[in-house]
């Protein structure tokens, strides 16, 4: 980039990345809405999962620069410009929120890699694999891979480059000899989520699950309940009675008694408490009989 005398300018902010530097995120909003998109096609992640049949050993890429290996074509750079308290500043550069930064991106790296793509390379975006059915071919993969990157001056990130290993996450997947399976990390995710309470919540945890839709059989016979307040017209409110209600019980060599709780977004909060005392019958019991009697009553109370 260089200083800029634009009359425009977006806004921005630094974003904090994974290895602990610093992304600069400009907001391109209004720019993406007035520019023609570029129509080359981005391929679906199920496409660029679906290549590794057979497959037993991989080496993962990430591509230094990834949108910024692309010139952007000149006398466009000050629709870039963004403003700072130093001054404004344009790309010379395709940068990370353009439109068509992607579609541009996947069209360089498919044209560098077309005659070996899905055969042992596959590319999403900055993302690439080099798979192999046996240690002999992956290194020649590997070799020819690499050839063609430094044969168009790209270079990959070492902290990012996974060479010759069993398994690998790719696109939230692991992705190993027999096929794939979800991230570990993600079951708590999951497990931890909060109830929706709007149907924007709701749409974003029915966009996260759909991700992971392929190990749960009949997935969409399960989640039909909750596809069905995406429907026009429907009302979706999750009020404080549709909550998760937990009953607590005990019973000891006097009495009964149990808790009624309810489980919001902070955790569990008691709402209603009742105990009465054993009758002679019910003090003569079992331990483990007078707890089902507590049971018992507690949940026809």
């Amino acid at each position: 980039m260089w200083p800029s005398s634009s009359s425009t300018g977006a806004p921005f902010l630094f974003v904090k990345k994974e290895d602990g530097g610093l992304r600069l995120c400009v907001n391109y909003r209004k720019l993406n809405s007035v520019t023609r998109k570029n129509k080359y096609p981005v391929p679906p992640m199920n496409q660029a999962l679906n290549v590794f049949n057979g497959s037993s050993i991989f080496s993962k890429i990430d591509l230094c620069g990834a949108y910024t290996l692309l010139r952007i074509k000149e006398g466009d750079e000050h629709l870039t410009a963004f403003r700072t308290k130093y001054g404004s500043y344009e790309y010379l550069v395709m940068p990370f929120g353009l439109t068509n930064s992607p579609s541009s991106f996947q069209n360089l790296v498919n044209d560098i890699f077309h005659d070996i793509l899905d055969f042992y390379v596959v590319v999403y975006l900055d993302d690439i694999m080099v798979f192999s059915k046996s240690e002999e071919e992956h290194v020649t993969h590997v070799s020819t891979f690499l050839s063609r990157l430094r044969a168009k001056n790209l270079f990959s990130k070492p902290s990012k480059f996974l060479f010759h290993v069993c398994s690998v996450e790719y696109l939230g997947y692991i992705v190993y000899s027999e096929g794939l399976k979800m991230e570990q990390a993600k079951f708590p995710q999951i497990l931890n989520w909060p109830p929706p309470r709007n149907l924007k919540a709701l749409q974003s945890f029915l966009a996260f699950a759909h991700f992971y839709c392929c190990f749960i059989n009949n997935y969409s016979k399960k989640i039909s309940p909750l596809t069905s307040f995406l429907k026009k017209d429907s009302c979706f409110h999750l009020n404080e009675e549709a909550l998760t209600k937990i009953v607590d019980t005990n019973a000891s060599n006097y009495a009964l008694g149990a808790v009624l709780s309810q489980v919001t977004d902070s955790g569990k909060h008691p709402i209603e408490f009742n105990s009465r005392k054993g009758i002679p019958e019910e003090l003569n019991f079992e331990n483990h009989d007078k707890k089902l009697v507590g049971i018992v009553w507690a949940l026809k109370h």
